[in-house]
């Protein structure tokens, strides 16, 4: 029987695509090895009407399926979800909630395949106990950075944390998509065992940075408009698959935007939510950044970005978290134009 490795990242594309790449590294270094990707669906997709035009992370899949035929990918059917749930409920919700589907998907495939281990993200932890039924290895590919430093010891969100990191410290091993020179201090740590104190530290592979590759895909032109501009004269501005703003903050963006017309081509930008991801594609291209944090454990990251690595600048918000139109333009005319900037 094919020897498989299956990989079940959480809903959102950030997850999603580190998990390909995961799925990437593996069938290069292990050729023997095929690959069945889980994804799952959003809750309350009517799966009948579906546009039939291919999205983004549609795009991305396929390219993948063409570039690495042994890397298949399996979706979740969808369930329901109460429609007011927020976001990041949902992302906590939808895998323990499909686990009657993810269980009859690894048992269909353990009966015909030799099904040799799972790896499960940090929000699909709740699966962990279906592997570890049919007596199957399970690791953990862990794709953020430290967590929040203000947490509700009340809340579900917590509640969930602790249930996962529990879980986390009982698999075969930990996967960490990350490398020295980013997190030199707790990649020491991981490596001396301190990991779970007083227990054994799961094994510990730090496989960074392992990035997203680009695709053939330029549906909208964007790659097209990108060449015809002077190198290093852009300023992206991205803040991952969940991040959400007011009007009121979108039209401030334009209007810093607008103020912010540089014609310098010495140098580019970019403005994201320190989401790992990003980080990991703009350190490793060597490209300057402006921090703006929005959720999860993206403040921790921008600390360590502007005070240990000293590649980012920061934004000063207001308090409550409303970003000026004035404070951005001087951010990027800071990174474009200022000895500062240069240094970055």
């Amino acid at each position: 029987m094919k020897d498989i490795i299956v990989l079940y990242p959480a809903l959102g594309s950030g997850h999603l695509m580190s998990m390909v790449e995961l799925g990437k590294l593996i069938v290069t270094q292990y050729p023997s090895f095929s690959i069945i990707i889980l994804i799952l669906t959003p809750p309350n997709e009517n799966t009948n009407n579906k546009d039939t035009t291919l999205s983004p992370q549609e795009h991305y899949i396929a390219s993948a399926s063409t570039t690495f035929p042994s890397i298949n990918f399996h979706y979740i059917s969808p369930i329901s979800l109460p429609a007011t749930l927020l976001t990041h409920f949902i992302t906590f919700e939808i895998s323990p909630q499909s686990n009657h589907h993810v269980d009859n998907i690894i048992q269909s495939i353990s009966k015909t395949k030799n099904l040799k281990a799972v790896i499960l993200d940090f929000f699909t932890y709740s699966a962990y106990q279906i592997a570890t039924k049919l007596e199957i290895s399970t690791y953990f590919y862990y794709t953020s950075d430290d967590y929040p430093d203000e947490l509700d010891f009340e809340s579900d969100e917590f509640k969930i944390l602790l249930e996962s990191t529990k879980t986390m410290t009982k698999n075969v091993g930990l996967i960490v998509n990350t490398f020295d020179a980013i997190e030199g201090k707790a990649v020491e740590s991981l490596n001396k065992g301190l990991f779970v104190p007083n227990r054994t530290t799961p094994t510990y592979f730090s496989i960074g940075p392992l990035i997203t590759s680009s695709y053939d895909g330029d549906e909208n032109g964007c790659l097209h408009w990108l060449n015809l501009q002077p190198s290093k004269s852009v300023v992206l501005l991205s803040f991952g698959s969940m991040g959400r703003f007011s009007k009121a903050q979108l039209k401030e963006i334009a209007v810093g935007l607008e103020k912010s017309a540089i014609s310098h081509d010495s140098i580019g930008g970019f403005v994201n939510h320190c989401g790992l991801n990003s980080v990991l594609e703009a350190v490793c291209e060597g490209v300057p950044m402006v921090a703006w944090p929005l959720y999860a454990e993206q403040s921790l990251n921008k600390v360590i970005l502007v005070e240990e690595m000293k590649v980012v600048l920061e934004l000063n918000k207001s308090k409550d978290g409303f970003m000026s139109g004035i404070e951005l333009v001087d951010r990027i005319k800071e990174l474009m134009e200022s000895y500062k900037g240069n240094e970055i």
